[in-house]
């Protein structure tokens, strides 16, 4: 990269004036052009020529062809599965980053509100309470189950995962994750200040996904926060809902796509599972016919567990240290693997 010419920075995500004044402010000698179309398309021929680094939401990424300067594109979110539809993105000469750690505090405390509501009987007393019902309070029907002394199962030791392996450490709960790689037990990926668990302290084992029959047996809650990829893709069906202890709660805060629909529903109908809070769907808007609305054991939220208001100054933050490691020659936070999807 020659020093004296600026980098051509493209942002196809509407940025504020200050949230711009902050890029150029962190980042010498860039040039930022901030447009916003819903289709690659729609921008002129000359801003995709010129763009070195792309800040993107995923969707609607050019051609090769359209922007031929292109060498890093950065997906403000941290699973890039609609990324990896475009070609772009695995092309020879082409970085290409997530926003993994960024979203890590609301998702934490998202899987911790709904760790909570199951174990303290929420749907239960929601579904009384709409019929008006005086549940007693004594006997099993609103009895919990609490988190403390229990074991939480987090399927998917990223960052996402870890934090929430933080915050259970501070109730008490011993965590038992599961992982691709369990030889690494540490993440080197980019965390926010004192979130996650960076150096792999919170949890007491770690299994190979391969091992989730043998793990989900003894874990009274289940938090779901793999990346959704070709591997991953059903990967909670009849065998591993049967496979979990009866009566335990389920909580998906990651891609709808990691769970058969049609078992989930049959083990919450069983009562193989206790409960489920579900923020993720195969389809989304979850379609009005789905079984999953009438359940009387379920929590259901419409992909929420990832917003914030602050949410893109902390994507920004990302943004503006990778750029400021690009333009130094060094490894960027993030550099997802497109053979593995993550």
């Amino acid at each position: 990269m020659d020093e004296k010419k600026p980098l051509e920075v493209l942002s196809t995500i509407e940025l504020s004036e200050a949230q711009q004044e902050y890029i150029k402010n962190q980042v010498k000698n860039t040039h930022l052009t901030v447009v916003s179309a819903k289709e690659a398309a729609n921008l002129p021929k000359d801003v995709w020529e010129k763009a070195e680094v792309l800040l993107t939401s995923g969707h609607n990424l050019p051609s090769r062809e359209q922007a031929p300067a292109l060498k890093w594109i950065q997906v403000s979110f941290a699973g890039v599965e609609r990324a990896l539809e475009y070609p772009i993105s695995s092309a020879p000469g082409i970085m290409l980053t997530s926003a993994s750690g960024v979203r890590v505090s609301q998702l934490g405390e998202y899987a911790l509100m709904a760790l909570l509501a199951l174990s303290h009987k929420l749907p239960k007393a929601i579904q009384a309470q709409r019929e008006k019902k005086w549940l007693p309070n004594y006997g099993d029907t609103l009895m919990p189950q609490e988190l403390r002394e229990s074991t939480v199962g987090i399927v998917g030791y990223g960052s996402i995962g870890r934090e929430v392996a933080r915050l259970l450490y501070a109730f008490g709960a011993t965590v038992l994750a599961a992982k691709r790689n369990v030889m690494q037990p540490e993440d080197n990926g980019y965390n926010a200040q004192g979130l996650g668990d960076p150096k792999g302290n919170y949890f007491r084992r770690l299994y190979p996904i391969e091992g989730l029959p043998g793990m989900l047996p003894e874990c009274d809650f289940v938090v779901l926060a793999l990346p959704l990829t070709k591997e991953t893709y059903h990967l909670f069906s009849d065998k591993m809902f049967e496979s979990m202890k009866p009566g335990a709660g389920f909580v998906n805060i990651a891609r709808g796509g990691l769970v058969d629909e049609a078992s989930l529903v049959s083990a919450l109908k069983s009562g193989r599972l206790g409960g489920a809070v579900l923020d993720v769907f195969e389809q989304e808007p979850l379609p009005p016919e789905s079984p999953l609305w009438n359940l009387p054991n379920v929590i259901i939220t419409p992909h929420v567990s990832g917003i914030s208001p602050k949410l893109m100054d902390a994507v920004l933050e990302l943004f503006v240290k990778n750029l400021q490691r690009y333009q130094a020659g060094e490894p960027l936070y993030n550099l997802v693997d497109t053979s593995k999807g993550y």
